[in-house]
């Protein structure tokens, strides 16, 4: 499964400097204008960074979720606390590649994994609510899911779109 954002820049900025287009994603040196961080990396969209990490990194998941021979993913680091309120990363999004795209269950699983999956940075204040939408494509074996994450005054601070495709 591969996750892609549907931005309108080739290669959407992704902060901490990583620039992610659609594949792979690496980081990127500052530019030469930024005199404050001259020879270091970009950093511009911390937020959105943090969005494409939640729904982009598998979450762990409970044994009961897994089928007979699922290896449970997500990142070791879930397996244990450095700190007491420390939230889970990432989403469960992994688990639907092992259905098929349909117009009714799988777009609201995804939505729902979405807003579990940004739930920590609404835990944190970064964000007030989150909100997700997704619209199947069963004839290309994909979704459209779309985040919106808002302020307290209900500004959105962040709307993305990505492309959830089932190779």
């Amino acid at each position: 499964m591969r996750i892609v954002p549907l931005d309108k820049s080739p290669l959407p900025s992704i902060a901490p400097d990583i620039v992610f287009d659609g594949v792979l994603g690496d980081f990127a040196a500052a530019l030469p204008g930024e005199v404050a961080n001259r020879g270091g990396l970009r950093a511009r969209a911390a937020l959105e960074t943090a969005v494409l990490i939640c729904l982009g990194t598998d979450a762990r998941v409970r044994p009961d979720e897994l089928r007979d021979g699922d290896i449970n993913r997500g990142w070791p680091g879930d397996s244990f606390d450095m700190a007491d309120d420390e939230a889970p990363i990432g989403s469960r999004l992994w688990l639907l590649r092992r259905r098929t795209v349909d117009d009714a269950i799988v777009p609201r699983l995804a939505e729902d994994y979405a807003v579990e999956a940004l739930a920590p940075l609404i835990r944190q204040g970064a964000a007030a609510k989150a909100t997700a939408s997704a619209v199947a494509d069963p004839a290309h074996n994909a979704l459209v899911l779309s985040v919106t994450l808002t302020d307290r005054d209900g500004a959105v601070v962040v709307a993305q779109k990505f492309r959830v495709l089932w190779p």
